[in-house]
């Protein structure tokens, strides 16, 4: 005999629960980038486009998507924008012309802290209530569980190293 299972809640579906905090961070983080002319998903890449550059010679797109976790294609499309705004300059690599190199502009340089200062304020307020030590060990577990079932990234090696 099969036996059949009740449909939870949705408020009692931790997926539905995620759905709609994430929601509600996403409008929170929207909100706040919105004077600074970045959209969340470039405020990501140029803040790790910043982050990689700051720690060497420019990376590669594809570098900047891995560290970012978003889709190659995407982040191109993302990082053109980023470039018509005079945040980043893409340049071919000489050692890989089917590669670009991205390197953050003076201006991007100067926006990049700015806005990732804006975003950990939209976060201190989100996780209010939530010990941070809990809370970042929580989403580092997620992550890198996330990160392992797609082929891992660098962030994944910054999170094992945490």
């Amino acid at each position: 005999m099969r036996q059949t299972t009740t449909p939870l809640e949705p408020n009692d579906s931790p997926g539905f629960l995620l759905w709609h905090a994430t929601l509600r961070w996403q409008r929170g983080i929207s909100e706040a980038l919105a004077p600074l002319d970045l959209t969340h998903v470039q405020f990501v890449l140029l803040a790790c486009a910043w982050w990689l550059n700051e720690r060497g010679d420019p990376s590669k797109q594809i570098e900047v998507a891995a560290q970012a976790g978003t889709d190659v294609k995407m982040t191109s499309q993302v990082l053109r924008t980023l470039e018509r705004k005079r945040l980043i300059d893409r340049e071919v690599d000489p050692a890989d012309t089917r590669a670009r190199r991205v390197r953050v502009t003076e201006r991007g340089a100067a926006l990049a802290p700015r806005a990732i200062a804006v975003v950990e304020e939209v976060d201190a307020r989100f996780f209010a209530g939530i010990p941070e030590r809990d809370a970042l060990r929580y989403l580092r577990r997620l992550a890198t569980a996330a990160n392992l079932e797609k082929g891992g990234s660098r962030l994944q090696a910054g999170f094992e190293r945490r």
